[in-house]
């Protein structure tokens, strides 16, 4: 099965040497979103304000490998405070919509900077 990579310019710069996401097949796996623009400048306002860039730039990276985060069938979610847990949960809702909800891991990190990071698998298939 031939997989191919994705790097866009609507969401945030990858922060190493690695794709911002993988298509193989049917499955699209998305790599960590954090809260920074574009540009690469990093959001550093409230949670809020840094788990609605995170979301976005996974929902534009969702977008460039040809589908949407309605399609996820995972999402991991890694918060630096788990305090955030509940405030997450009314963003998450936003972004992270359908019927068949994905599954979701959540888990508590020492993030350095900024205080969530998210990733997905998504699945295109029939």
């Amino acid at each position: 099965m031939p997989k191919r990579a994705v790097m866009t310019d609507k969401a945030a710069p990858a922060g190493g040497p690695y794709s911002h996401a993988v298509v193989a097949g049917d499955t699209i796996y998305l790599a960590g979103a954090v809260p920074a623009l574009p540009d690469g400048t990093w959001v550093t306002g409230s949670f809020a304000e840094q788990a609605h860039a995170a979301f976005r730039n996974l929902a534009a990276v969702a977008e460039a490998a040809g589908s949407s985060l309605d399609d996820a069938v995972r999402v991991g979610v890694y918060l630096r405070d788990l305090g955030d847990f509940a405030e997450m949960n009314e963003i998450y809702q936003e972004y992270i919509k359908g019927e068949h909800r994905p599954v979701r891991t959540t888990l508590p990190v020492p993030l350095v900077g900024f205080d969530i990071e998210i990733d997905a698998v998504l699945y295109t298939g029939p």
